[in-house]
C-alpha cells in the first residue's frame, strides 16, 4: 500500500507528522517573525501581517517538505502549483480562524495566531499528504 494512502496505520504517519511539524516549525518561526516585526514595527493590520508571514513561511514549507518530509519524487512543476494551492487555502484557513478567534474571544493576537497555527497544521498536512507530494 502507498504511503500516501489514507488506510496507512496512524503509527506509520506519526513520524511523517512529526517530520512535517517540525518543517512547519521552521516556516511559522519565520511567519511569526514576520507577523510580530509588521505589527510591532510597523503598526500593520493584524490578518494583513499574519497573512504576509504566512506567504513566508509557506515558500519555507515548500522546500522542507518536497525533500525532508515527504521525500517527494514530484517535480516541481507539479508539486508547486499543488502546494500553492494548499498553502493559500491554508493563508485563507488562517486569516478565518484569526479573525474568528479575535472577534469571539479577543485575546492577544499572538494567542489567537496559535489556534490559527494548530487548525492550519493539520488541514496542511492532510491535503499535502494526500493530493500535493
Amino acid at each position: 500500500m502507498p504511503p500516501s494512502s489514507p488506510a496507512v496505520p496512524l503509527a506509520l504517519r506519526l513520524p511523517q507528522f512529526v517530520r512535517y511539524a517540525g518543517a512547519g516549525a521552521i516556516g511559522t518561526a519565520a511567519h511569526y517573525a514576520v507577523l510580530v516585526a509588521l505589527v510591532q514595527g510597523l503598526q500593520a493590520g493584524i490578518v494583513a501581517a499574519s497573512t504576509a508571514g504566512a506567504v513566508t513561511g509557506a515558500g519555507i514549507n515548500y522546500i522542507l517538505n518536497h525533500r525532508f518530509t515527504f521525500g517527494s519524487r514530484e517535480p516541481h512543476g507539479r508539486a508547486l502549483p499543488r502546494f500553492a494551492t494548499v498553502a493559500a487555502l491554508g493563508i485563507v484557513l488562517n486569516a478565518l480562524v484569526l479573525a474568528g478567534v479575535l472577534a469571539l474571544f479577543g485575546p492577544h493576537y499572538l494567542v489567537a495566531q496559535v489556534a490559527a497555527t494548530l487548525a492550519v497544521l493539520v488541514a496542511g498536512f492532510l491535503a499535502n499528504r494526500a493530493w500535493t507530494f
